[in-house]
């Protein structure tokens, strides 16, 4: 563990920030558990505050970790330091748990794990090390962490509720998407008294006024400048010349401030300190072989930094500040890095840790080695095999840079350029294609490279600009990569379909015509039928391709997805479907896109299948849960430079929500973005939501109108089949339904031909606005029960709202106050308030008062308690439960207790009378 210079209550100020902390560590000690991004800027006492939490977990035990700067691209470094403790306990896992983390870890060969497997693993694991004493995880420089190590640890942060886990992170900066979501507090500068105090303790001897308050206020409160600056010689000695500190050169002083300390030190030292921030991890024991291999004393070495102040080596090399190793490494010339880098190579167990080897010989490496460059590209395979992009693309791209040959090395600009595209940073992405452009290509490295360059402009600037290129790239595919070719044009549909009616049919059908030209001689593959299934769905009509994209749908359900196949069709399978109405497949698809993309680090598909995923859970009516995608979708949005996806999730949820100044803000915002010109199906988009907005607020003759726009383009798909079910409720409520007959007769026939229970269900509620008697009575009670079956709540709740009107109307009032007060219930416990409350209105007009019916118990669960509860009364066990939904069986339990005391209940066996009820 960490251990700090400061005495034990010798804290200044910070009382608002440590209650929080002192809060969350005396929950972990009553079994509770609590996850915490403490940030700011370097030096504002974020680790002095991670060491007061620490300090105040004195029945817990604890574990102290920090992300290093030049350990950011070896995979698992962070998750390996937090185990390594307890690695021992990995036999307690269930056996796939066990496996997946000691895989990850390089201690057992296997084939890749599973993302989602190794975070449940880690979360099982801290639980069971918490069952015998509450367990305190310090992360340090989170910001530092490798990319599946942070992913790894937030998904554990995301799912404690009741492990006796606090696990608490330091950030400088602004928290990385990883970890954005979670709870966070934000460390400022100290106040003015404060800052005093702590600048008179640190100075000796009168200090002139105007330096005082010269020093106070460009420090703003930042401690660690507040401790170092008055020792720095060059202000100490001449204070009437202390020179101005600008804010953004605040953090190169405090380097160039530790570094005057360093050059002050015998060269022996120096050269430790400098092998240790190479080393990066704090391993004594990587260091002590380096010394003995030499001839040092370790001890001896570091004994004039360890008097200085600047670093402990009880049991690991730690830091005085995350800036002592940065301005150490940056004060090295660059030949002492590489010499660096080289010794510690040598010393480094190539068997166990192939990838820090490689990492470090790379770095030693200054001159074109292709022996070295295609040592790192088996390290991007390995990495790639972990599930690591970022570390994929950061080993292509050292290999680029030390590869001899001009075409290999434009062959692997093109792979690091595909693996960085992943990870969202877009302009490496291009730099590395301008890079690879340079050297010789054949025909299908440059196509590759095209449909890059498409991709890039695709996400960042919109469908139009991006089609022209990726249809360009498979043209020229064809030829020599026929299987490629076929990809290509999957990436050239699906941004088709997102520019909706500006791309035209005239794309589509292009696509068409080449995927039916490229279709291979032996059987079809999923893929081949999805993407030709799909585009028949637009050239040859509904009928003619909705059965190919089921069958394509069934197998991706049935059948294990690999990642690679995973991150380059599941974005289309969840959207194919929706646009079937396939709510099983879609539910499934999209929430295993958005695994995959979280767990592989592959950002630049995050923000969409979030959006997917989102809108999934806003027609199984759980707001709350697609309210948390939202935001997330907006994070991932924010780290790659567009607002586009966050701004459509919000336009998704918020008519639902029935606040029409949020809803109109998202639809001018959403108008507004520049990232949507070029697609159009955005004014689809904004035209659906209008109208879900107005049909809910009883406005039906402006939903009429806005319907009737969304509707006007079947060819875009899911959206337009959304707007025409709102178009008929507008013009029934307003007793002219055949305003909208065309439309309902076209939907009708399209959810025929799906045949899904959804699709079924939607056309029982449409035809049954439109039919008379005991035609329309048994419609509704039909779309109700289809809905219900599919899992659709939202739309199965309101056409219980419009049978309970359609009754009203018909004089059946006490059948009317059944359905409506059904409606009411079910709609407010979703948070569909607009829709809720014209439903409390129609029961209000039947003569009776609203009374709460026997499912309020059940429908007050939350989305989570309610699959415990299912599963539960499946008889499946509490590990068996927290395997199916990533959380610990703490968890499960904890989440029981709640659900046992809403439904009033003892025992299992009684759940399922309990949920009978429900919905």
């Amino acid at each position: 563990m960490r251990r700090s210079g400061r005495a034990a209550g010798a804290f200044l100020g910070r009382r608002q920030e440590r209650n929080v902390l002192d809060e969350l560590v005396t929950g972990v000690v009553d079994g509770r558990s609590a996850a915490l991004v403490v940030h700011g800027e370097a030096g504002i006492g974020k680790t002095a505050l991670l060491e007061h939490a620490v300090e105040r977990a004195h029945e817990c035990r604890v574990l102290w970790v920090s992300g290093v700067e030049s350990e950011t691209d070896l995979p698992f470094g962070g998750l390996h330091q937090l185990c390594a403790p307890f690695i021992d306990q990995c036999s307690e896992l269930h056996a796939p748990q066990r496996a997946a983390l000691m895989t990850a870890f390089g201690l057992v060969a296997g084939p890749p794990p599973d993302p989602f497997l190794i975070g449940l693993a880690l979360l099982s694991l801290l639980a069971h090390v918490a069952e015998e004493r509450p367990l305190v995880c310090v992360v340090d420089d989170a910001q530092w962490l490798d990319p599946v190590s942070a992913q790894a640890l937030a998904f554990v942060a995301r799912r404690l509720e009741a492990e006796r886990v606090g696990l608490f992170f330091g950030v400088r900066g602004a928290p990385s998407p990883a970890l954005r979501d979670l709870p966070r507090l934000e460390v400022r500068g100290l106040g003015d008294a404060d800052a005093r105090s702590l600048l008179a303790a640190v100075t000796s001897g009168p200090v002139d006024d105007r330096i005082r308050e010269r020093v106070l206020a460009e420090t703003q409160g930042n401690p660690l400048a507040l401790l170092e600056l008055p020792r720095d010689p060059t202000i100490a000695e001449v204070t009437g010349a202390f020179r101005r500190l600008e804010r953004s050169g605040l953090t190169m002083e405090l380097e160039a401030g530790f570094q005057r300390r360093v050059a002050a030190m015998p060269e022996s030292t120096r050269d430790v300190l400098l092998l240790a921030a190479t080393e990066a991890t704090g391993d004594l024991a990587h260091l002590e072989r380096v010394a003995a291999a030499e001839g040092l004393d370790l001890v001896r070495e570091f004994a004039p930094a360890v008097a200085d102040g600047l670093v402990d080596v009880t049991h690991a090399v730690r830091f005085r500040h995350p800036l002592v190793r940065s301005a150490i490494y940056a004060a090295a010339s660059q030949s002492q890095r590489q010499q660096a880098h080289r010794r510690l190579a040598e010393s480094t167990d190539q068997a166990s840790h192939p990838n820090r080897y490689v990492w470090h010989l790379a770095r030693a490496t200054a001159a074109p080695d292709e022996d070295v460059a295609e040592q790192l590209e088996q390290a991007a395979d390995r990495a790639r095999s972990r599930g690591s992009l970022a570390a994929t693309a950061a080993f292509l791209d050292r290999a680029t840079q030390l590869t001899p040959d001009l075409e290999r090395r434009g062959r692997r600009a093109v792979s690091a350029a595909e693996a960085t595209y992943r990870t969202g940073a877009y302009a490496s992405a291009l730099e590395l294609l301008d890079a690879a452009e340079l050297s010789p290509l054949d025909e299908a490295t440059r196509g590759r490279a095209e449909l890059l360059r498409g991709l890039v402009l695709f996400a960042s600037q919109g469908a139009s600009a991006g089609l022209p290129r990726i249809l360009a790239a498979a043209k020229r595919l064809e030829p020599v990569d026929p299987a490629l070719a076929r990809e290509t044009y999957r990436d050239a549909y699906y941004a088709s379909i997102t520019a909706g009616r500006l791309s035209g049919t005239a794309a589509v059908e292009r696509i068409a015509a080449a995927t039916v030209a490229l279709r291979p001689d032996s059987p079809p593959s999923r893929a081949d039928l999805l993407l030709e299934g799909s585009a028949r769905l637009y050239t040859d009509g509904y009928e003619a391709g909705v059965r190919l994209v089921r069958q394509a749908l069934d197998s991706y359900r049935r059948e294990p997805v690999p990642d690679e196949e995973g991150l380059g069709w599941l974005t289309l399978a969840s959207r194919m479907a929706h646009n079937v109405l396939d709510f099983e497949a879609y539910s499934d698809l999209s929430a295993r896109l958005v695994h995959l993309t979280r767990e592989t680090g592959a950002l630049s598909l995050l923000p969409s299948a979030l959006l997917l995923q989102s809108s999934n859970l806003v027609f199984a009516g759980e707001m709350d849960a697609a309210a948390r995608l939202a935001d997330e979708a907006a994070n991932a949005g924010e780290a790659l430079g567009g607002s586009f996806f966050a701004q459509y999730c919000a336009l998704v949820l918020e008519p639902w929500r029935g606040s029409e100044d949020r809803t109109r803000a998202v639809i001018e915002a959403v108008i507004g973005d520049l990232a949507l010109r070029g697609a159009e199906k955005a004014s689809t988009a904004t035209a659906w939501a209008t109208a879900v907005l107005c049909n809910g607020l009883g406005r039906h003759e402006q939903a009429l109108d806005a319907a009737r726009q969304g509707a006007a383009y079947p060819q875009e798909l899911g959206l337009s089949i959304w707007a025409t079910t709102e178009l008929v409720e507008a013009a029934v409520h307003l007793g002219r339904p055949g305003e909208a007959a065309a439309d309902a007769e076209r939907l009708l026939e399209m959810c025929q031909a799906s045949g899904t229970e959804w699709a079924l269900g939607t056309a029982a509620l449409v035809a049954a606005q439109l039919a008379d008697g005991s035609a329309a009575d048994e419609g509704f009670g039909e779309a109700v029960a289809r809905l219900e079956r599919a899992g659709v709540h939202l739309q199965a709740a309101r056409a219980r709202l419009l049978h309970g009107e359609w009754l009203r109307r018909a004089g059946r009032r006490r059948e009317a106050r059944r359905e409506l007060g059904l409606a009411h219930e079910q709609l407010l416990a979703m948070g569909v308030v607009a829709f809720a409350e014209r439903a409390r209105r129609e029961h209000d007009a039947t003569g009776a008062t609203l009374r709460r019916s026997g499912t309020v118990e059940a429908a007050l669960l939350t989305p989570q308690e309610a699959q415990i509860a299912r599963l539960a009364a499946e008889g499946l066990t509490n590990p068996e439960i927290g395997t199916q939904l990533f959380i610990s069986p703490h968890t499960v339990e904890w989440h029981l207790r709640k659900v046992f005391a809403k439904l009033g209940v003892s025992s299992r066996r009684e759940i399922a009378k309990a949920l009978e009820g429900r919905g």
